[in-house]
């Protein structure tokens, strides 16, 4: 019952988020950056919940965690670097490991 709620919640922001970016005011750059840090939120919960790691902690920390994750990647991607960049730096850093496990 508590994950349904949480995952309508988060269904409901997500939901508010696009209907508010096409509405003929208030959209302005503020609206556009809260609706990706929405997005960002659901797909890492919706990750989560998949990975069975969603409720390892209590809402509030597990929130606390979501937003900083998000805020952290789309601040990575404002500068350019992409979640695709980090993953090849995961890459780059298990090759070096390998190499000197040899």
């Amino acid at each position: 019952m508590k994950k349904m709620l949480i995952l309508t919640a988060l269904l409901v922001m997500v939901g508010c988020a696009d209907l508010a970016s096409n509405l003929p005011f208030g959209s302005n750059s503020n609206s556009s950056v809260r609706g990706r840090m929405q997005t960002c939120m659901l797909n890492e919960a919706q990750s989560r919940l998949q990975a069975g790691t969603l409720f390892n902690n209590t809402i509030t920390a597990t929130a606390q965690d979501l937003a900083s994750t998000c805020t952290k990647r789309l601040a990575l991607e404002s500068m350019g670097i992409s979640q695709q960049s980090q993953s090849d730096a995961v890459n780059i850093i298990n090759n070096l490991r390998n190499l000197s496990n040899n």
